[in-house]
């Protein structure tokens, strides 16, 4: 059924296109009723627009909190015009049937999002427009909603090819982006209030993101995917290369997650397949790239590398020596990017703004999902014990913190040796601890031989037996730090003491499937 548009409510948060839509308005001889900044851009316009207050007889109060929530309003919205009952009552009443809603939301996302104060973050918690578009969405049998000012055009386009009407069909679509719209608005208020109570979990928790991009493929080529942004944030921006596939955000993500964990300005890290290759904390730039890179050479190849600084002329000369899919930056000098720049395909991200608020882990099993805290474990010299007669020296200090928190983002079981603030061999995702254990050696002696000598080992969970810890001592690691906590850990410990090494437990395991 086509519904012929008479009467339009429009309430605008976003006034960038109201010029575009009043001409639409005008042009279909559509009444309009509107109130605040909205009524006052669009009556110096259209003359056939109407103020709310005046059209209820009722004025805006409560600092306007109150100015569409009225009988008169949501009647008109709300009749089943099927129903003579309906019609009745609103014509008793000289109520007319509103046939469009076009509204978008106060900006609660980009209130949230720039520290504002906990009062002026609640007063931008839409009430009014939520409510009209849930109440238009209900009844779309009858009337078109529009939330999005990018459907402008195809509101005009719509009305055009139906000279004023509007199809069942686009009614039923709009009110689906609709009800879209008012999920994902009421998931950013669910997430700001899980922020300010992190150790809160809800009984209720919902999920919703802005489409952002569509990805180049999936995990495969054959596989479709999209992008979706929770917070209506970018993390980053992409400045130069081809469209991101699926597996290049795990890959950039993965980065900038380790790349968090460093102090300002130093440190790099070498993506592959979700894993790092590759990291340094070296306060030198190139030394840091140069020293990542000789973790594992082969396995960087065509990987993502993440630079926790800025790109200067002399780096990006270095690098454009190398081939990496992806290169992320916190921002790069003008003469840097002409450089990096010349290889079209290559992706350059700049991380300058990069922040994560993710709140929780989550994965999808079916129709079902479970969720848990993010690990932000660090290294804690109060919560760490040594367990053998063995110290660690004071030099070793930083790069054994740098070791157990590479460990936490390598696949399990991970295996990370670590040698003067740089990776020099990296095991993971095995069945086995051990395996991992000559993984991580096979990769130092193949790529540091002449490097591994007292070296240190971190474990993201505990040796259940001595074999994998012989592996590791046998080829030079003098320190280890793993969480502890086996039934077996005593004879672990003597162990270790009887190899002369320096063993540390963490009490806390950093295990990632």
């Amino acid at each position: 059924m086509k519904i012929k548009i008479k009467n339009a409510i429009v309430s605008l948060s976003d006034k960038s296109k109201i010029d575009f839509l009043t001409k639409i308005l005008r042009r279909h001889n559509i009444n309009v009723i509107s109130s605040g900044g909205t009524y006052k851009k669009i009556i110096k316009k259209y003359k056939k627009c109407t103020e709310v207050s005046r059209f209820t007889g009722f004025k805006e109060m409560l600092d306007g909190r109150v100015k569409t929530l009225h009988p008169k309003i949501f009647a008109g919205i709300l009749c089943d015009r099927k129903k003579a009952k309906h019609n009745k009552d609103i014509n008793k009443l000289g109520i007319p049937a509103i046939d469009l809603v076009i509204v978008n939301f106060y900006p609660f996302e980009k209130i949230f999002s720039k520290k504002n104060s906990k009062n002026k973050i609640i007063e931008n918690i839409d009430i009014g427009g939520p409510s009209l578009v849930r109440a238009a969405s209900k009844n779309y049998k009858y009337i078109a909603v529009v939330t999005d000012p990018l459907d402008y055009k195809n509101l005009e386009n719509e009305l055009k090819k139906n000279k004023g009407y509007t199809s069942e069909e686009f009614r039923e679509k709009m009110a689906y982006e609709a009800f879209a719209r008012t999920t994902n608005y009421d998931s950013l208020i669910s997430q700001w209030f899980l922020k300010n109570n992190k150790k809160y979990i809800p009984k209720f928790f919902s999920l919703s993101g802005k489409h952002t991009a569509k990805l180049r493929y999936g995990e495969n080529p054959h596989q479709q995917a999209h992008y979706y942004d929770v917070n209506n944030q970018k993390n980053f921006e992409k400045i130069n290369g081809k469209d991101l596939s699926y597996n290049n955000l795990l890959d950039i993500f993965s980065a900038l997650q380790i790349q968090k964990t460093f102090k300002k300005n130093q440190g790099t890290v070498i993506i592959k397949h979700g894993n790092p290759s590759g990291a340094s904390i070296e306060k030198n730039q190139i030394i840091s790239f140069r020293q990542a890179l000789n973790s594992d050479p082969v396995s960087s190849f065509g990987g993502v590398l993440s630079i926790n600084s800025k790109i200067t002329k002399n780096f990006a000369i270095e690098l454009n020596k190398y081939f990496f899919e992806i290169i992320i930056a916190r921002g790069y000098a003008k003469n840097a990017l002409k450089i990096l720049k010349k290889k079209k395909n290559r992706i350059l991200i700049d991380s300058s703004n990069f922040e994560s608020e993710k709140l929780f882990d989550i994965n999808f099993f079916g129709n079902t999902f479970a969720l848990q805290n993010i690990d932000n474990s660090m290294y804690e010299t109060k919560k760490t014990k040594i367990v053998t007669k063995l110290k660690p020296s004071k030099v070793n200090i930083e790069s054994l913190k740098f070791a157990f928190n590479i460990c936490k983002f390598v696949k399990s079981n991970a295996i990370v040796i670590v040698k003067n603030k740089s990776t020099i061999g990296i095991g993971c995702g095995q069945p086995s601890r051990l395996d991992s254990c000559k993984i991580a050696i096979q990769k130092a002696l193949k790529f540091n031989k002449n490097n591994i000598s007292n070296a240190i080992a971190a474990s993201d969970a505990f040796f259940p037996f001595k074999d994998g810890i012989n592996e590791l001592i046998r080829f030079g690691v003098k320190t280890i730090i793993q969480p502890g906590g086996s039934i077996k850990d005593k004879e672990v410990i003597d162990f270790a003491n009887k190899k002369k090494i320096a063993m540390i437990f963490t009490s806390q395991r950093t295990f990632k499937h």
